[in-house]
């Protein structure tokens, strides 16, 4: 017999179960098993015209899973049940709100299939498809400390004209890290351009041994 998993990758029964069947693609291609979750995920949304509630409903989960590591290790636990699981998720969805069939849908699939460990994993593979589906494109300046307002709009407006935004709306982060000295690292979309004064001196202490 063919697993629960399976059968909602394909067909997507559960999930869009009770809805006419429209022609529905993803924005964009995303690989491994919490892809092939957020994508079965986002094609019976989409179906039900229902994206933005379930954005909702898993980003709910998503704080909760980053703000308390304790709930985080209970979903990991193995040891603990998948029934008990999945009323610790309900506990946490009825502070805020109920949530909408799909998102229960989806984690009694996940539940019945062992994979609650990998609900953070899903959240981001969807809200991937989601960023894809509004025409974004991350962008992510690293800097060795946070960046003045200014600066940082001096590098988005330039990045936004050129060819690397592909058209697209840039999501800008500074993410400071003090190790790479100074500089900065531009990540947009798959790309990066590295102008860190550590890279440099990587290539400076590279040139110096190979001369050697």
């Amino acid at each position: 017999m063919a697993s629960r998993f399976t059968r909602l990758t394909t067909a997507v029964p559960k999930l869009a179960r009770g809805y006419a069947a429209a022609s529905v693609k993803a924005p964009i291609t995303l690989y491994g098993l919490e892809g092939r979750y957020a994508t079965a995920l986002y094609t019976a949304a989409a179906r039900q015209n229902n994206l933005e509630a379930v954005e909702k409903d898993l980003n709910t989960f998503s704080q909760a899973i980053k703000k308390d590591t304790a709930f985080k290790s209970f979903l990991e636990n193995p040891t603990v049940p998948r029934a008990t699981k999945l009323n610790g998720l309900s506990d946490v969805a009825k502070k805020v709100g109920k949530p909408s069939e799909l998102t229960n849908n989806l984690l009694e699939v996940l539940a019945e299939n062992g994979r609650l460990n990998t609900l953070d994993k899903v959240i981001e593979a969807y809200n991937e498809l989601m960023s894809a589906h509004r025409n974004e494109l991350p962008l992510v300046v690293t800097s060795a400390k946070p960046l003045e307002k200014a600066a940082l709009n001096k590098i988005v407006d330039s990045l936004q004209k050129s060819n690397l935004a592909e058209g697209k709306k840039l999501l800008v982060s500074n993410k400071v890290k003090p190790d790479i000295l100074g500089g900065i690292l531009v990540e947009i979309g798959d790309k990066s351009i590295d102008l860190t004064v550590s890279s440099k001196l990587a290539k400076l202490n590279k040139l110096i041994t190979d001369s050697v």
